[in-house]
């Protein structure tokens, strides 16, 4: 059925969104053209209500899509879910967009303040603003902070900044 998006990627994106019982689901997809909740559970052995929470976590994302009808008998709703792994890209996409929204955050961040570092492992770096307040001595391990160089920081995040906006086409 799926010839426009890999089972690599396919899982990838599953584990995000929910972790090993995901990827079992999205595979129960995979295979059928419309499955109710219901049968999903019985193939996968994944609790019901849980089968359910990750079916809405990936229908929020549009990676699945849902039709509704009535039982004639009892007059409860039937659920019938339908994989739409032609919304997969869109989806990466907005996730690379966030990604880079929060890189580009911290790019400007890093360029913007000079820290300090006491030089033991497990103690943070403060910025300048900070670390003058606390007399340049490490409010961990109360040894004096040195001025610490994020030049290597800046070039790598600004090579995934570079990557990201190339990859996004800006």
């Amino acid at each position: 059925m799926l010839t426009l998006v890999d089972d690599e990627t396919l899982v990838k994106v599953a584990e995000v969104l929910g972790q090993e019982e995901a990827i079992q689901i999205i595979y129960t997809l995979k295979d059928a053209d419309e499955i109710t909740d219901d049968q999903i559970a019985n193939k996968t052995g994944i609790r019901l209500n849980s089968v359910r929470k990750i079916l809405y976590r990936l229908y929020d994302h549009s990676l699945v899509s849902l039709r509704r009808s009535r039982d004639q008998n009892t007059g409860w709703f039937i659920f019938h879910w339908k994989l739409q792994p032609d919304q997969l890209e869109g989806f990466i996409m907005n996730q690379k967009r966030y990604v880079l929204q929060k890189l580009d955050a911290r790019l400007s961040y890093e360029k913007n303040h000079d820290f300090y570092h006491c030089g033991t492992p497990g103690c943070k770096r403060i910025p300048f603003e900070d670390a003058m307040e606390l007399l340049f001595q490490c409010p961990t391990c109360d040894k004096p902070m040195m001025h610490s160089d994020n030049h290597k920081m800046v070039t790598i995040l600004s090579q995934k900044v570079d990557q990201l906006r190339k990859e996004l086409g800006e």
